[in-house]
C-alpha cells in the first residue's frame, strides 16, 4: 500500500481542486451597523443549467490517521462545499483526473473550523472528520442527472498525519 502524507490546508495549495473557506483575516466588509463582519465570496460555486444550489446536513462518523483511502468520487454537474458546524477537522483528499482515472493525490488535514468547496469534476474522497463526529452543512447540487461516479482505487492509499 502506497503511502501519502497530509500537508497543511492553504488556499495556494488546494486551488487546483477547490477554495479554503476560512476566516482570514479583516472582513471584505462591516455590514448590520458595523456590528457584523463579512468576509465575501469565499467559494466558486458552480452547477450546471438543470441545477440549483441546495443546503444540506452531513453527520459523518469519526475517522482516524492513518485512514485506507480505497474509493474517491466526483460530481462532474457540480461544485461541493462542506462547512463545519462543530469545528472538527476533516481530511480532504484530492486528485488530479487523466482520461477518467484519478491520479496524483494529496491529502489535506483542515483546521478547526475550516471548510472547502471541491470544484465540479474534481477528484476526492468521502467526508471523514478526524478525532471525532462531525456535523456539516454541504452546498451543492441539486436536480436531474447522474452527478456522482465513484471510483474504487485498485491500490489503497494509506494517509498519514
Amino acid at each position: 500500500m502506497e503511502r501519502l502524507m497530509t500537508e497543511p490546508l492553504t488556499a495556494e495549495a488546494f486551488a487546483p481542486f477547490g477554495d479554503l473557506i476560512d476566516v482570514l483575516g479583516p472582513p471584505t466588509k462591516l455590514i448590520n451597523g458595523g456590528l457584523c463582519g463579512r468576509h465575501h465570496d469565499l467559494a466558486r460555486l458552480s452547477f450546471d443549467d438543470e441545477g440549483r444550489a441546495g443546503i444540506s446536513l452531513f453527520e459523518a462518523q469519526a475517522r482516524a490517521l492513518p485512514y485506507v483511502l480505497d474509493l474517491v468520487e466526483r460530481h462532474p454537474l457540480g461544485s461541493q462545499a462542506f462547512l463545519p458546524l462543530d469545528g472538527v477537522p476533516f481530511l480532504v483528499c484530492v486528485a488530479e483526473d487523466a482520461g477518467g482515472v484519478p491520479v496524483r493525490f494529496r491529502a489535506f488535514l483542515t483546521a478547526p473550523g475550516q471548510g472547502v468547496n471541491i470544484l465540479r469534476n474534481c477528484w476526492h474522497g468521502v467526508l471523514a472528520p478526524i478525532g471525532a463526529p462531525g456535523r456539516y452543512a454541504v452546498v451543492d447540487r441539486i436536480g436531474p442527472g447522474a452527478n456522482l461516479q465513484e471510483y474504487p482505487l485498485p491500490v489503497p492509499l494509506r494517509v498519514e498525519g
